[in-house]
């Protein structure tokens, strides 16, 4: 036991820098599969902690105020009921901000649907104007318990008497209006009423949906939400982050236990004497692999508990969401599991990569076998004989594997599963020869020979460097697609920049003329948006009219044309699987108790409530309803200008007739992302690292046999340095060629199908310039080259006795 840890101690004396790599690598891998398991989890668990607390309801229903609901208790199916409460739809404001609402009469705080309260108290009779803001709503509002909110229009003032939480789909500007409990009294005017069916089997909420609409009527049925549309969107973007670092994790730790791996199959090769001796002296077979095994097991244990220690300890104090999500995760009840599962799975995956190599190190016969002198990369003999003016393959000449030491040799070789040596005799390869006769110097065309002339160990090489810096192209694409929603909005489905709704006050022509007179508004598209019921009636989408034919609104769309004629739309990836329908089928809805038939003629990019939206113009709708007038304004603006400007000089000049909103940007919520990206792209890189230093010390190793016989033709030092620089430099821009032939299409193809996922619709990848990847590619080289230039340095200037002790 003593000799094997001194043995293990001088070999960790001999690869510090190996070893330092391999245990950051280690914890950048497992620092980033924990932060996944944060965000999952936190993407997740708030949403339903809020729902078991407040024993939420599975579908909420908005009809008219004079559908008979009672009838839905009874339906087989339905465990409870929430209200039916009145509802108003209005808007109010507090410290300058506007807000669209939904005001419900909630007489008693309920027992379905029952919200849990975060700050103030819940509704007291004492305060008969007192209301409870659902927390989204109260963040954008900046109200908290004790502040007062108007009602524009009106001399009508609310008191914020509490914030609650609420599991039913939260408040989105321009899109989801907030919700906000009142007692009935304050909502004098009702318009409406909303109702909540708490379910004895959730999976059965189409059916009921179904059922509940056909009870009521289609024409009483304004909106329908389930639990599963409120779960999604709080998931949010959360998930995705979730996913992209497990990918991302993943994906590093599988290059890390390659790299590991092929470290170690290098170190066997280049140390198959000092095994031998090792088992000469009485080292058994399963003490040699136990120091190769434990070593690295030190070393990814290490990386391992480092990152769990730093992400309990500090996780929760990185800025902004991954932040918060550590937080929220290290209460839940899996977290403790998790800190333990991922770094244990880390280590035995790392663990398993390194056994394989480490078992054929104990295959190593006790014999201390002579290195035959294999040529420079498998058939420097030829080159040596035609250097001299002599011709290759002269009599008497007999093959390596024929002597003594080549039969040892070939044994070691087929126990090692390693390639046979290439017969001293050889030739260089008609494409070296040629480079050659056209007086390319030599050490280019030997430096690209030695670098692929063993194919099988080439190829290995090069797929073990190519993993890293594919994962670092795919991340490069998530990088430049989150800019693209950022620099190009138009290109995502965000033609328009502000969205305008105007309250009665104001006629249409009135307001589109106000809109049009601000310098900096390039367009004013009028349009509508309502709830419409599916065919078969057990969801609501997003219908909408934007733009006239005069003056049609710019979609963005991804796959067939624009909305021409009468009765076509756009709808978007989300609508398009909802309905398993696709460009250039006819779908029916019905809005209100109005059918609407339309055609759909192309597949629009749609951030947009997951992409559950049909789009056509304003004059479609009309056509089916003459009396229809615009109730929002999507406003164009000119390049450069500044959106809240705007967006104040529309407010004054509406003189609080206007609600304005800039509309949501779904990369705003990917903010995180970036960092994120930037350090799994460090990681990578650090794996990369890893594999060079691997084959730079696998060539040099390698070039000291071929030292004498380099020499001996004439190179000097600087050229036989410049071999093997060139070889790492090959090795290193095939691995970078490989990488993005294959990054490019992979990253197209994730970002596309996550895009399908969540509704948005495949489109929107954009993959890096071919500057940004030049510049990638010759960072790769050009660093490659630069670490192989000292030891291979060194090598080439090594004295004539230690190059024969190594040939020896």
């Amino acid at each position: 036991m003593r000799a094997t840890l001194r043995w293990a101690h001088s070999d960790l004396r001999t690869h510090r820098g190996e070893a330092l790599f391999l245990v950051l690598a280690t914890a950048g891998i497992v620092a980033s599969l924990l932060l996944a398991t944060a965000l999952f989890g936190y993407a997740t668990n708030p949403w339903q902690r809020v729902f078991t607390q407040s024993h939420g309801a599975h579908v909420w229903l908005h009809t008219d105020a004079a559908a008979d609901t009672g009838k839905l208790a009874g339906l087989d199916g339905v465990d409870s009921v929430a209200g039916p409460y009145p509802t108003a739809d209005t808007t109010v404001s507090s410290r300058g901000s506007r807000a669209a609402v939904e005001l419900r009469g909630t007489p008693e705080r309920p027992s379905v649907g029952r919200p849990p309260v975060v700050s103030g108290h819940w509704l007291d009779p004492a305060t008969p104007n007192g209301v409870v803001l659902e927390s989204r709503l109260a963040r954008a509002l900046l109200a908290e318990p004790g502040d007062t909110i108007g009602v524009p229009g009106t001399a009508r003032e609310l008191t914020v008497v509490g914030v609650a939480d609420s599991a039913e789909p939260r408040y989105r500007p321009g899109e989801q209006p907030g919700l906000v409990w009142a007692l009935p009294s304050a909502v004098p005017d009702p318009g409406g009423q909303a109702i909540g069916l708490r379910l004895t089997d959730p999976g059965d909420t189409s059916y009921i949906v179904q059922r509940a609409v056909t009870v009521l009527g289609a024409g009483a049925i304004g909106e329908v939400s389930t639990w599963q549309q409120a779960r999604a969107e709080a998931q949010g973007d959360n998930r995705l982050l979730g996913q992209v670092l497990g990918l991302f994790g993943l994906g590093a730790l599988i290059a890390a236990g390659l790299a590991v791996h092929g470290a170690i199959s290098t170190r066997i090769r280049g140390h198959l004497r000092d095994l031998s001796v090792l088992k000469a002296i009485g080292f058994t077979p399963g003490q040699v692999v136990r120091v190769f095994l434990l070593q690295h097991l030190a070393y990814a244990l290490l990386g391992a508990v480092a990152a769990a220690a730093l992400a309990e300890a500090l996780g929760s104090r990185i800025p902004g969401r991954l932040g918060d999500a550590v937080g929220v995760w290290q209460g839940l009840p899996g977290h403790t599991v998790a800190l333990v599962v991922v770094p244990v799975g880390a280590v035995l995956f790392i663990g398993a990569t390194t056994g394989l190599a480490a078992w054929r190190a104990g295959q190593v016969p006790p014999v201390p076998v002579p290195r035959p002198t294999a040529p420079l990369g498998g058939r420097l003999s030829g080159v040596t004989g035609r250097s001299r003016g002599e011709r290759s393959g002269g009599r008497g000449r007999r093959p390596a594997a024929a002597s003594p030491s080549g039969r040892m040799a070939s044994g070691v070789r087929r126990v090692l599963r390693l390639p046979p040596a290439a017969p001293r005799t050889g030739q260089l390869s008609a494409t070296a020869r040629r480079a050659l006769g056209l007086r390319i110097p030599p050490a280019l065309v030997l430096g690209w020979h030695k670098a692929f002339a063993r194919r099988p160990r080439s190829l290995a090489t090069v797929a073990r460097l190519t993993l890293p810096l594919l994962l670092i192209v795919v991340a490069m694409s998530a990088w430049t697609t989150i800019d693209r929603f950022h620099s190009e909005p138009e290109q995502i489905g965000l033609p328009t920049t502000l969205s305008v709704r105007a309250d009665s006050g104001l006629g249409e022509r009135q307001t589109r003329a106000l809109l049009e007179r601000d310098p900096q508004v390039a367009a004013a598209y009028p349009g509508v948006e309502t709830a419409a019921l599916v065919p078969g009636q057990t969801a609501t989408i997003a219908l909408r009219g934007l733009g006239t034919q005069q003056d049609p609104y710019p979609y963005t769309l991804a796959e067939g044309r624009a909305a021409r004629g009468a009765d076509e739309a756009v709808a978007g990836q989300g609508l398009l699987d909802l309905l398993d329908v696709r460009v250039g089928d006819w779908v029916r809805m019905t809005v209100g108790d109005q059918p609407q038939i339309l055609h759909i003629v192309g597949r629009s990019i749609e951030p947009e409530n997951a992409g559950r939206v049909i789009s056509t113009s304003l004059d479609t709708l009309r056509a089916n309803d003459p009396g229809l007038r615009p109730t929002l304004y999507e406003l164009r603006l000119d390049p450069g200008a500044d959106p809240g400007k705007v967006a104040d000089r529309l407010a004054t000049a509406g003189r609080g007739h206007l609600d304005v909103h800039t509309v949501a940007n779904p990369a705003d919520g990917l903010s995180p992302l970036r960092a994120v990206v930037a350090g799994l792209i460090a990681v990578l890189a650090l794996i990369g690292l890893i594999e060079l230093l691997t084959a730079i010390g696998g060539a040099v190793r390698e070039g000291e046999r071929d030292l004498l016989a380099l020499k001996a033709i004439g190179l000097s030092p600087r050229q036989i340095t410049a071999i093997t620089v060139t070889a790492i430099g090959c090795t290193a821009l095939a691995a970078v060629l490989a990488a993005t032939a294959l990054g490019l299409p992979l990253a197209h193809w994730l970002i596309d199908a996550q895009g399908r996922s969540s509704g948005i619709g495949a489109g929107i990848a954009q993959g890096p310039s071919a500057l940004l990847m030049l510049l990638l590619g010759a960072a790769a080289v050009l660093c490659a080259a630069a670490l192989a230039a000292l030891p291979a340095a060194r090598a080439a200037r090594r004295r004539l006795a230690d190059t024969l002790s190594a040939v020896a």
